[in-house]
This record gives C-alpha cells, sequence and structure tokens, in this order.
C-alpha cells in the first residue's frame, strides 16, 4: 500500500484536517441520506484521488465501513494507490458480475476499494447504464459510505453524469492551480448536472517554514453548506481550515 499520510502520519496536522472533512460530511448527513459521495476537481492534477484515499481511511478509522469507488476509467488511480490488482468496476459491469465478487479489501481495517478494471472504450456509457445505477444501490447497501473518484468536471461529461447519481458532490480545488473563473465554471456544470454539492475542499496550499520535516505542506479548506443545489449559499456556511507545519 501506498504511504498515505492519514496511515504514516496520523498525528499530523493534515491527518487532522482530513478528520474535519470526515466530521463535516457526517454533519452533512444529519437530516438526509448521504452515503454515496462524487469527489471531483475543475481539471487533472489537483489532488483528488490522494484526498478520496485519505478520507477513506480516516473514515474507516472512526469505525464507518467504507468503499472507495474508481469510475476514472480514462485515468485509474485507486488500484496504484493501495497497490491492488485492477480487475474491477469495468470488468462487473461487462460480464454482469456480482459488485461484491469484485470489491478488493485493503489493509485498513473497514475500507474496501472497487477498482476501475480495464480501460473501457466508452466510459460516459458505463457511467449512464442501468447497471451503475444497480452497482451504487447494491454499495449503497453494503457500506456507510461510498466515496467515488471520477474523472475531472471540464475536459469530459463522467463527473456530471455520476454527480446526478449521488447524494452528495465535494468539489476540490488545488490552490493556485487554476482561476476562479475556471472554477466557476466547472461548479455551473456541476449544479446543471443537478448535483447536490455539499461543500468545496482547497487543496496544496504550500507551506514554507522552518523546520517543514517533510519539505512540503498542504492545507485543506473544507466549506460545508447548509441545504443543497444552487440554494445552499444562502445557508448557513461553517468553515475549517488546517495548514501543516
Amino acid at each position: 500500500m501506498t504511504e498515505l499520510i492519514t496511515k504514516k502520519h496520523s498525528k499530523s496536522p493534515v491527518s487532522e484536517a482530513y478528520r474535519t472533512i470526515r466530521t463535516n460530511v457526517q454533519f452533512s448527513a444529519v437530516n438526509k441520506d448521504l452515503k454515496t459521495i462524487v469527489i471531483t476537481s475543475a481539471t487533472a492534477n489537483e489532488g483528488k484521488s490522494t484526498t478520496i484515499s485519505n478520507l477513506g481511511v480516516v473514515m474507516a478509522q472512526a469505525g464507518q465501513k467504507v468503499v472507495i469507488m474508481d469510475c476514472d476509467f480514462r485515468n485509474p488511480t485507486q488500484h496504484k494507490i493501495f497497490q491492488l490488482p485492477n480487475k474491477g468496476l469495468s470488468n462487473c459491469i461487462a460480464m454482469h458480475k456480482s459488485v461484491m465478487e469484485i470489491i478488493q479489501h485493503t489493509d485498513v481495517e473497514g475500507l474496501d476499494v472497487l477498482t476501475s478494471g480495464p480501460v473501457a472504450p466508452n466510459p460516459s456509457e458505463i457511467l449512464s447504464s442501468k447497471r451503475m445505477d444497480e452497482v451504487l444501490e447494491v454499495l449503497g447497501r453494503e457500506y456507510d459510505y461510498v466515496l467515488i473518484d471520477t474523472p475531472p468536471i471540464l475536459p469530459v461529461t463522467d463527473a456530471a453524469v455520476m454527480a446526478a447519481k449521488v447524494d452528495g458532490v465535494i468539489m476540490l480545488t488545488a490552490w493556485g492551480n487554476i482561476n476562479p473563473e475556471v472554477a466557476r465554471d466547472a461548479k455551473a456544470r456541476l449544479v446543471q448536472a443537478g448535483a447536490n454539492i455539499i461543500g468545496v475542499i482547497l487543496n496544496k496550499v504550500e507551506v514554507n517554514t522552518p523546520g517543514n520535516s517533510y519539505g512540503y505542506g498542504y492545507g485543506y479548506g473544507y466549506y460545508y453548506y447548509y441545504g443543497s443545489g444552487e440554494g445552499k449559499e444562502d445557508g448557513e456556511k461553517k468553515h475549517r481550515h488546517s495548514k501543516e507545519k
């Protein structure tokens, strides 16, 4: 398994930031179902896959039963992060196998992974299929949380397709990686798809301080909104922010 910071440095400020995200996600589910969650970004290389894997770890550490579902058929990553064979979702869809037969366990108790499987020639069609709806229904019954990794929002339609199917969407943005107009465009596409955007994570905030033993720093800001849909910004907002020093 790749050395995830929430495993290797579980008491670090960054790991604590992930736990804050976990707590806010749980708060979001107080008055409604919130089991299937897409975490995506506007563009590539913003850190969504690493964020999903670390969030899955801290959720499992809190006693939740969690599965990470890799729906990024174009650039699958979760099997690499957890060092698993990439026999997964596309096999399940194409061969009509039971999804629970394809699920793989990790060395984190309570955390499973559904890898993407071999690259599919028609990702959007697979994601929009009735079979995908059935897979989500099964996973929603078997797990407390289903965390879904999708391609970025702007290059392809895959994220919007999945966003319309799930209980909630968290949009991740890398600090300094994209301009605000691009982020607004990505959000607009999610809203147009009918997504319930429950929050935004600000990722990769560099912290250049003496004594930083890891040589880097990441800040994670999580914005939690009450309500859903386009009107969520009219509700009460909470903000949590943490930086590694």
